[in-house]
């Protein structure tokens, strides 16, 4: 059977999750850390990382990004399922953010 590796796909969405989040980081670092879900620590590496090492660091077999959260409840009202999209997105907002702190507890 011939199975595909999806490396480049791979490479090309890790790509745009570490630009993007190098922008994000350093255009309101609070908030992108919130958003990404990553640590102070994380947040430095990636946000001091030249063009070269982002290229080197997305070319790795990982998916580097990935959910912050193992619930199917969020991830649905994520997607907008249950309520209108506006209430479930604004709902699904509230919950990560709990999550977060609970975390960060």
């Amino acid at each position: 059977m011939d199975r595909p590796d999806f490396q480049a796909e791979i490479r090309e969405l890790n790509l745009a999750y570490l630009m993007l989040a190098q922008q994000m980081l350093r255009s309101d670092r609070a908030t992108a850390l919130f958003r990404l879900g990553i640590s102070d620590g994380l947040a430095d590496l990636i946000q001091s990382m030249s063009p070269a090492k982002l290229v080197r660091m997305a070319s790795s077999e990982m998916l580097i990004p990935c959910f912050r959260f193992d619930d199917a409840q969020l991830a649905r009202l994520m997607a907008g399922e249950g309520r209108d999209a506006t209430s479930a997105s604004l709902h699904a907002a509230i919950l990560a953010a709990g999550k977060a702190a609970e975390e960060a507890a």
